[in-house]
């Protein structure tokens, strides 16, 4: 029950944007003062989320649109974390729920450490105040390339497998962040939404865009959608997918976000039992990502990484 409360909470709060320039919101622990219509965290300024710059895109599912949610030196900076660090991209097996290779998904990408950085962890502050949803839900971003003609063939981001819904729960709602233009190419598409038949497309989309309702990749936008209903059953509307990148290159940052907290499942495996968290870490390891990317693999001492076990850095 207090789930669905929260969900129904969420709803509301994303009504925000039909709200006019002069209506108040009292939330909690926000200062309560409003610089134009940017609401301000008490934590820090960079976190402040400007409701008018979302637009709803569709409410089965629940999508959203904000314009500008990252500056061009936040895009480029996430860039910059992932240069060097990039691997083939892997999907969740349906029965086992361990990452595999799939042609489903031809991207590479990494991920970067919570709070990595000052920039990081504004973000992911300025995350949690638009979706409402707590940070320690979130997993660490991940950095996404999409070279000419790579994709991402259209699927759920909730789990079908026992194995991940443990970690965490499903998968409530998606931040992507696009961090790069895109020439031709490359939309997010949502092949069941109920926008698919009515949404007016010209020849600048792709004719995979023309099958769904679909998102060009603008840098600086964030798209948020929810993967569950209010009543917490998974949305089949949700399906989407990122079509093939036709001109240019594709660079993008997705938050998943979890119906619980997503760091109490690093503090259990963390507090003192050497363990891998990902199948693939000691193949990561064997590439040298222990020393090229440290915060994921390793950790530092108020967060442990992810593949300690392969990093061979746990206490004996």
């Amino acid at each position: 029950m207090g789930f669905q409360i929260l969900l129904l909470s969420l709803s509301l709060f994303l009504i925000v944007p039909r709200l006019s320039h002069s209506s108040s919101l009292h939330l909690p622990g926000w200062l309560g003062e409003k610089d134009g219509s940017v609401l301000k965290m008490k934590t820090d300024p960079r976190s402040a989320f400007d409701p008018t710059r979302v637009t709803q895109l569709s409410w089965h599912p629940r999508a959203f649109l904000y314009k500008g949610f990252l500056s061009d030196e936040e895009c480029d900076h996430l860039i910059e974390l992932s240069k060097g660090k990039l691997e083939k991209s892997m999907v969740a097996d349906n029965d086992s729920g361990k990452s595999i290779m799939s042609t489903v998904r031809t991207s590479s990408g990494m991920f970067i450490s919570k709070g990595q950085d000052e920039t990081v962890a504004a973000i992911e502050s300025r995350i949690a105040a638009w979706t409402f949803l707590p940070r320690e839900n979130g997993e660490s971003i991940q950095i996404l390339h999409y070279e000419h003609g790579q994709k991402y063939e259209p699927h759920f981001d909730y789990f079908h497998d026992k194995s991940n819904q443990e970690l965490g729960g499903h998968r409530i709602a998606t931040v992507l962040m696009y961090l790069s233009n895109v020439e031709m190419g490359g939309e997010t598409i949502f092949p069941n939404a109920e926008t698919r038949e009515t949404q007016v497309k010209d020849d600048t989309w792709s004719d995979c865009a023309k099958k769904g309702h679909a998102v060009k990749a603008n840098k600086g936008d964030a798209l948020l959608f929810f993967s569950l209903h209010p009543d917490a059953t998974t949305d089949p509307d949700s399906l989407h997918g990122s079509c093939p990148v036709i001109e240019g290159e594709k660079w993008s940052a997705t938050k998943w976000i979890h119906v619980r907290s997503f760091d109490d499942v690093k503090r259990r495996t963390g507090s003192g039992e050497c363990v891998d968290e990902d199948e693939l870490c000691s193949q990561w390891a064997d590439a040298g990502e222990c020393q090229k990317n440290p915060l994921y693999m390793v950790g530092s001492p108020k967060s442990p990484g992810f593949c300690r076990k392969s990093c061979k850095v746990c206490s004996s």
